[in-house]
């Protein structure tokens, strides 16, 4: 590890340099992330596990631009175009985006428009017209008709001029660092509906007609946005205002023309250079330019959803267990009811079965008759709740027969579902219940979440365990 890397991840993390060394050596040797925040915070003073995770992603991540920077130099110095200038620029690039900006105009490209034409002569005439503006550039092209090469008349020769220039302008990787950033910050991100899938995706509807700053996209409608473009549903891009047209100039056409002092003063060979600039803009910069940001903001949604994904789940692995009390799970439903599991102190199920108090049955009779005798048989002090389809239908079942009843030492709680039915077909609950029906198992799992949380959601996948609304 070099010097520069311990350098900049102790001033990111506000911490020593010694500490910093210390955790690497730590992460070299294979120690784990949670091993060092837990066991050696002796040795790197303290660091706790965000400030080591946070360590092990950007160790990472400058370990991985070295290299490539590495082979970035020995690639140019390969073709003998590496100046002070640039080694300088590369070794000071600190971003992966600024290097690949710096080594875009030396790296090893397929055969281009622009190379066809620098191989036919032409150029001098592309340097001729921007040098010159004053210059004629149907007169001066001219000289250069090539007909072996594919260049027959003034059009065509023309043409590859502007393909050696819009080469040029978009490979200039200062250009390309100002263009991201006015674009990041000034830009929109604008969702629209394919043609014709408006049924196919009305879960998406409210990113048929979208449009809000890019710089301020939260992780779930940009992710949103995303599911409903993989699925063929909505187009996604950037845009300057929400009517834009494609015809409209764009500000950014105006920071190449004044990056590359191009101007229009009236002189033969100015609307030539503006169109090179519109061309540069259009067809080399803007879809490389939005990929590059639209998949920035791919990665930062995704990074902040798995935070909140994370926070979640913790929070509700870490819910207060209700205690070694007998309970009642019920898994509320419709036409097929609500499922019922008796399980004692120890989560042991005692009783089974199956009641119809909610519509279209609506056996409320029959459905209090079953409860009672199971709550009175048990001595039932909790009843977890299932908060899933007809949970609210249920737990206004349940409160008005405690309420009928308070002599009974039982109280009802709402407990989070998700990922019980999962767990219910799982091989897991096959082995651990292999007489009970799925959807017996998905209501013992209810109740003992309420018994002891931990201990039952760890049986299950968290990606089931929260929703994606949750997220």
């Amino acid at each position: 590890m070099t010097a520069s890397i311990t350098a900049r991840l102790a001033e990111e993390l506000l911490v020593q340099k010694k500490q910093v060394e210390a955790a690497v050596a730590l992460l070299d040797e294979g120690a784990t992330v949670p091993f060092i925040a837990r066991y050696r915070k002796e040795v790197t003073g303290g660091l706790d596990d965000t400030q080591m995770r946070q360590l092990e992603e950007r160790l990472r991540y400058m370990r991985e631009m070295e290299e490539r920077r590495k082979v970035i130099l020995a690639s140019i110095t390969e073709q003998e175009k590496l100046t002070p200038e640039l080694e300088k620029d590369i070794r000071a690039a600190d971003t992966k985006s600024r290097l690949e900006d710096l080594y875009l105009p030396y790296k090893q490209k397929r055969r281009t428009k622009a190379q066809i034409a620098r191989e036919a002569g032409i150029e001098p005439l592309a340097d001729a017209l921007y040098d010159n503006p004053s210059l004629d550039p149907e007169t001066e092209s001219s000289q250069y008709l090539n007909a072996d090469a594919g260049f027959e008349d003034s059009k065509a020769v023309l043409d590859g001029a502007k393909q050696i220039l819009m080469e040029r302008f978009s490979e200039n990787a200062d250009l390309l660092t100002l263009l991201r950033e006015f674009l990041r910050q000034e830009s929109l991100l604008a969702s629209r509906l394919v043609d014709g899938k408006e049924a196919e995706g009305a879960k998406f509807r409210d990113y048929f007609e979208h449009t809000e700053k890019l710089a301020g996209v939260p992780s779930h409608r940009a992710l949103a946005m995303f599911r409903g473009r993989n699925d063929g549903i909505l187009y996604v891009n950037l845009v300057m205002s929400e009517d834009e047209s494609p015809s409209d100039a764009h500000p950014c056409e105006s920071m190449i023309a004044g990056q590359w002092n191009i101007k229009d003063q009236g002189r033969p060979a100015d609307k030539w250079l503006g169109e090179v600039v519109r061309w540069t803009w259009r067809v080399k910069l803007l879809t490389h330019l939005q990929s590059d940001l639209l998949a920035q903001l791919r990665e930062r949604a995704e990074r902040e959803a798995i935070e909140v994904f994370a926070t979640n789940l913790k929070d509700l692995l870490l819910v207060a267990p209700a205690g070694p009390k007998a309970t009642i799970g019920l898994d509320p439903g419709l036409r097929t009811g609500v499922k019922l599991a008796v399980v004692d102190a120890t989560g042991k199920v005692l009783d089974h079965g199956a009641i119809f108090p909610t519509p279209p049955q609506k056996k409320i009779v029959e459905a209090e008759a079953v409860l009672l005798a199971m709550i009175e048989k048990y001595d039932v002090e909790l009843i977890a709740i299932g908060n899933g389809t007809a949970s609210r239908e249920t737990d206004k079942f349940v409160a008005d027969v405690l309420k009928a009843r308070p002599e009974l030492n039982a109280r009802a709680v709402m407990v989070n579902e998700a990922g019980a039915s999962v767990y219910s077909a799982s091989e897991f609950a096959a082995r651990e219940f292999p007489d009970l029906d799925v959807t017996i198992r998905g209501a013992v799992s209810i109740a003992r979440r309420l018994q002891d949380p931990l201990a039952e959601l760890v049986k299950i996948d968290p990606n089931s365990i929260l929703s994606s609304k949750t997220v």
